[in-house]
């Protein structure tokens, strides 16, 4: 990796660099989620594990729940949570039990190799170079946070009455 980003991905963007002052802010939005998901994508590489797994492990870490459940945590379909907890499975970063309370239904829960793991790449995302031009990595953070808050509730179109309708 060359400052965060795969010599790959730095090519592909350097010829599409031109101007990018002038970009509108949504392209420079997905151009940096893009960027820093490929390196993010490269950093959970080397440490087997995939962005989904990850995903999986983060809503397992204080305790064990069933696939189903995982899945809605995780925003996803319950076959993609079937196929992402077969592979940590298989790696052995979690492992699959019988509910106590419930013998027709198996919880998930985190190893401790997957724990290590999922320790390992949070420390390792906090020195990841992709985001050191970042001068405040907390604030950007907060902003996020709020982005994806504000964009996960229900949308309103806009309207003429509140100024942001069509002229």
């Amino acid at each position: 990796m060359l400052n965060g980003f795969s010599r790959h991905s730095e090519v592909a963007v350097t010829s599409e660099v031109d101007g990018f002052d002038e970009w509108p802010t949504g392209r420079l939005l997905s151009t940096a989620a893009r960027l820093v998901e490929q390196s993010w994508s490269e950093l959970l590489e080397s440490h087997g594990v995939t962005h989904a797994g990850l995903i999986a492990l983060h809503t397992i870490r204080n305790a064990a729940l069933s696939q189903r459940n995982m899945a809605r945590a995780s925003r996803v379909t319950d076959q993609t949570m079937s196929r992402t907890v077969e592979k940590l499975a298989r790696s052995g970063m979690v492992e699959r039990k019988s509910d106590p309370s419930d013998d027709r239904r198996v919880l998930v829960s985190i190893t401790k190799s997957g724990r290590a793991m999922l320790s390992t790449v949070i420390a390792s995302e906090r020195e990841d170079s992709a985001l050191h031009s970042v001068s405040d990595p907390d604030a950007l953070r907060d902003q996020l946070l709020q982005l994806v808050r504000d964009l996960s509730g229900p949308r309103t179109p806009a309207t003429e009455s509140d100024g942001a309708g069509p002229e």
